[in-house]
C-alpha cells in the first residue's frame, strides 16, 4: 500500500512516458514508450523525475552487454532527482513532497522511478534538479572506490584515468575537498586544461605525452598512492609502474579490455594492492550504508555550495538518443543529464 502526497495531484497516472528498448542496438533504438506507471514497495519511495543522469554503464546496456541485474528494471538511468510522491510500507509518510536524489539499479530514464528510501539523498537548496540528477552515481562510486577501497588520506596523491568525464570530474573536486594531490590524463590540451580549471593539480594529455613519465616528474619519481582506472586493458601494467610502494590500484572498467599482464614480482616487491568494484549488482543494504555515509561526511558539503557536478550538457527525455551521441562521442567534459517533463 502506498500513500499519495497532498503537494501532488490526488491521484496518479495509470502509465507513463519512458525509454526503454526492447532490442541492443545504437543510439536510435532509444526511442518514447508508455509503460506502466511503477509502484513504491516496502522501503522505497515513487518520485516523479525532473531529471536523470546519463553514464556509460547505459550505454553498455543499451549495446546489450551490460543486462540489468535480477529484479532491476529494464529501463536505463541509475540515478535520478525529482519530487516523492508516494511512499511505501515502512517509510516516513513525511517524505512525501521531498526533493530527493537516489541511485537506483535501473528506471531513471522515465517520468516516474522507484526507489529505495535508503538509497535517497534530500536536496538542499545548493542544488538545481538538474545538478541533484548529476550526483549519486558518480558520487557513490568515487567515494566508495578512492575513499573505500583505495582508503586515500589527506596528503596523499591520486591519478584519475578520464579526467574530465563525469567520473574523473567528481574525483578531481572530492579529492580537492578531502586534501588530495589530483593528477589526472585526457585526450587533448583543452580537456586537460578544464581538469585543471575543475581543480586538478596536473594534467596529462595521453596523447601527446607518456603519462607514466610525467607521473614520475610531477611526483619526483616516487609515484602515487591510489590509482582510480577506467580504463582496464594495457593500462594496467603501466598503472603499476605509477604507483608508490604500498600503492592501490582501483579498477571500476575495462574500456581498453578485461585482460592484463601483471609483474607480480614488481607487486610483491613494493607492496601494491590490486582492486576493484562494481556498484550496480551491489545489496541495497550495502549502497544504503554509503549513502548514509555520504550523508554524514560529503553532502555537509554540498549543502554549503561548495560540491556541485560539472554538467556538461542537458537533453530532453526524448532526445535520450542524441545524450548518447554525446556521451559515445567522448567530446563531453562531465555529466550528461536528460531533463524529464
Amino acid at each position: 500500500m502506498t500513500t499519495v502526497a497532498n503537494s501532488v495531484p490526488d491521484s496518479l497516472p495509470d502509465t507513463m512516458v519512458a525509454i526503454d528498448p526492447q532490442q541492443a542496438g545504437g543510439p536510435e533504438v532509444l526511442v518514447p514508450v508508455e509503460r506502466p506507471l511503477p509502484s513504491a514497495g516496502p522501503g522505497e519511495l515513487l518520485v516523479r523525475v525532473a531529471a536523470a543522469g546519463v553514464n556509460r554503464p547505459d550505454v553498455a546496456q543499451r549495446l546489450g552487454v551490460y543486462p540489468p541485474p535480477p529484479g532491476a528494471p529494464t529501463i536505463p538511468g541509475l540515478e535520478i532527482a525529482g519530487l516523492v510522491v508516494a511512499v511505501g510500507e515502512g517509510v516516513d509518510a513525511g517524505m512525501l513532497g521531498k526533493r530527493v536524489c537516489a541511485l537506483v539499479s535501473g528506471g531513471g530514464y522515465a517520468q516516474y522511478c522507484s526507489a529505495p528510501a535508503g538509497q535517497c539523498l534530500e536536496i538542499p537548496e545548493a542544488l538545481s534538479m538538474i545538478e541533484a540528477g548529476a550526483m549519486p552515481e558518480t558520487l557513490f562510486t568515487v567515494w566508495t572506490n578512492v575513499f573505500g577501497r583505495a582508503y586515500v588520506a589527506e596528503g596523499e596523491s591520486l591519478l584519475v584515468h578520464g579526467g574530465t568525464s563525469g567520473i574523473g570530474t567528481m574525483a578531481i573536486m572530492l579529492g580537492r575537498l578531502f586534501g588530495l594531490t589530483v593528477i589526472v590524463t585526457a585526450g587533448s590540451d583543452e580537456k586537460c586544461a578544464r581538469a585543471i580549471e575543475i581543480g586538478a593539480t596536473h594534467a596529462i594529455n595521453y596523447r601527446t605525452q607518456d603519462f607514466v613519465a610525467e607521473v614520475k616528474r610531477v611526483t619526483g619519481g616516487a609515484g602515487v598512492q591510489a590509482i582510480l582506472d577506467m580504463v582496464g586493458g594495457d593500462y594496467v601494467p603501466r598503472n603499476i609502474a605509477c604507483l608508490a610502494d604500498d600503492g592501490r590500484h582501483v579498477s571500476i572498467a575495462a574500456q581498453r579490455g578485461p585482460k592484463a599482464e601483471i609483474p607480480l614480482w614488481d607487486v610483491m616487491r613494493r607492496r601494491l594492492t590490486l582492486t576493484g568494484s562494481t556498484l550496480r549488482p551491489r545489496s541495497g543494504e550495502f549502497k544504503a550504508l554509503v549513502a548514509e555515509e555520504i550523508a554524514r561526511t560529503v553532502w555537509p558539503h554540498v549543502a554549503a555550495g561548495e560540491l556541485k557536478p560539472v554538467i556538461d550538457s542537458v537533453f530532453p527525455l526524448d532526445q535520450a538518443a542524441d545524450a548518447h551521441r554525446r556521451m559515445e562521442s567522448s567530446e563531453h567534459i562531465g555529466k550528461i543529464v536528460l531533463e524529464v517533463p
